[in-house]
């Protein structure tokens, strides 16, 4: 991979920098005013969420990953290369699918959070394919991921008019299926005799509830970084009370689920099912839900997300032949669905009498056709209520906007298991070098690794690596049945 990961990255980037240089410009808030100057800098209001969301791309998602005992070094390293490609790519892609009237990308504080969310997308696919690819198939699939999902969220927002405050359908139900569908065609049967490794250990998986932590105490943010306005406070309280409702029902539920029927809590729940509750109030984190509703979505969802973990994902694993390394289908596939489904129902519910003329910008479809009476009198409310001009709309009823909710699922759906799907087959060309059975969730033949710490194992040839300093050759031992690490000592 030497040759081939330095040629792979300098082109894209030399690509990268190409396309800037012609299309990318500061947009209004961050020109050098050449008239008078612009008071309305939104820096210092967004500025605050953007950096709570970047802090979930490279800490939350990254260390949430390292759970698996060989594979540290690839969970945060490739994380940070994968978020930063997709950074510079999402950028442009996006840009070009909103170019301004001269013809340029203009870049502003709303630009880069809009880059983040498509890391997210990418980093969700990455979680169902961790340890079964390499450097160089995870920027393949970086780059032909955040084309479709760029475009899914395209048709989406912009002539679909569905709502979406947290891209819940359009990052978290895009990413996981995406995976999902490039992890079934790299299926492999000796995916399942490497499993000694894909376990955790007591180490790995204390650095994994950091980034749970991360992203819990974050996922407001998330939710809420793109809105404005009452939206935003509507979408951080909302998203705030999710979360406590999903985990609390998550350490109940995992406890009454324990394999040994002792009461005991599984740690792959806590580090993933209790962030089920962010994803599933995402659609409608600024819709008029109530805190009553919030707490509702978040229960469901730490129900859907831990019965996925116990029973759905070694399903799918057995007779579906779908291996899902982070269980992403269980905390962002699911609940994403679930997020969708509380969208539709909550629009199609949604009234004036509940929203006031704020439901003409949560809805501008909804507004009537242009030449109306009821756009004419709804035009001058509109106006004398100060919310400006208003622009005419479809004349889309609650139950046709939520019609069109329900068709942006299915569109998003089809994108992503049919883009996998293609994405899959790309990456099981010979030229990129797939893992081989004894590489799969395993550094040694990727990284430089300091020997003492490292757990004891083999390489590529079969020759024996690790920590000689060990007392323990536990970190490759499973979880016995009494839960126990089984522990040998070395001669």
């Amino acid at each position: 991979m030497k040759g081939k990961l330095l040629i792979l990255l300098a082109i894209f980037q030399l690509v990268f920098i190409i396309l800037f240089g012609i299309f990318v410009r500061y947009g209004e808030d961050a020109k050098s005013p050449l008239g008078p100057r612009n008071d309305g800098n939104s820096l210092g209001t967004s500025y605050p969420m953007f950096q709570d969301i970047h802090v979930m791309m490279f800490i939350g998602f990254g260390f949430l990953m390292t759970f698996l005992k060989r594979y540290g070094f690839g969970s945060v390293g490739l994380n940070m290369l994968v978020a930063a490609f997709v950074l510079e790519w999402a950028t442009l892609i996006h840009g070009f699918l909103h170019l301004s009237e001269d013809g340029k990308i203009l870049i502003d504080i709303q630009k880069i959070i809009t880059a983040d969310f498509a890391a997210a997308t990418v980093l969700i696919s990455m979680g169902a394919l961790l340890g079964k690819v390499n450097h160089m198939q995870l920027i393949i699939m970086a780059v032909i991921e955040t084309v479709l999902a760029q475009v899914n969220e395209w048709i989406g927002l912009k002539h679909l008019k569905v709502v979406d405050a947290g891209e819940s359908m359009f990052v978290h139900t895009f990413g996981a299926y995406f995976g999902l569908a490039v992890s079934r065609v790299l299926f492999r049967e000796d995916v399942h005799k490497a499993s000694a490794k894909e376990g955790s250990v007591y180490h790995s998986d204390i650095f994994a509830m950091i980034g749970t932590v991360f992203l819990w105490l974050y996922w407001p943010s998330f939710n809420g970084g793109l809105a404005t306005d009452e939206k935003q406070h509507r979408a951080v309280l909302n998203t705030y009370y999710s979360l406590i409702a999903c985990t609390i029902i998550t350490f109940a539920l995992s406890s009454w689920l324990d394999n040994d029927k002792k009461g005991r809590l599984n740690m792959v729940h806590i580090q993933n099912a209790t962030l089920a509750g962010g994803v599933a109030v995402g659609t409608t984190c600024d819709l008029n839900i109530r805190p009553a509703g919030a707490l509702i979505i978040g229960l469901v969802a730490g129900i859907v997300s831990v019965v996925g973990y116990r029973f759905v994902t070694p399903l799918m694993n057995k007779k579906l032949k779908l291996h899902d390394t982070c269980g992403v289908h269980n905390l962002h596939g699911m609940p994403g669905v679930l997020a969708a489904i509380a969208g539709i129902v909550t629009v199609a519910i949604a009234k004036e009498t509940e929203y006031g003329m704020s439901l003409y910008e949560f809805f501008p479809a909804r507004v009537p056709l242009n030449g109306t009476t009821e756009f004419t009198e709804l035009s001058a409310t509109y106006y004398q209520l100060g919310y400006g001009e208003l622009a005419p709309g479809y004349g889309r009823t609650a139950g046709g906007q939520a019609f069109y909710q329900a068709i942006a699922l299915g569109i998003t759906m089809v994108i992503a298991i049919g883009g996998g799907i293609i994405t899959g087959f790309i990456l099981k060309l010979p030229i990129w070098d797939q893992p081989t059975q004894e590489q799969l969730f395993d550094d040694y033949s990727y990284w430089e690794i300091p020997e003492e710490g490292f757990p004891v194992g083999h390489d590529v040839e079969g020759n024996h690596h690790g920590n000689d300093g060990d007392h323990f050759k536990g970190a490759l031992e499973p979880l016995n049945g009494k839960g126990d690490i089984a522990l040998e000592e070395k001669a």
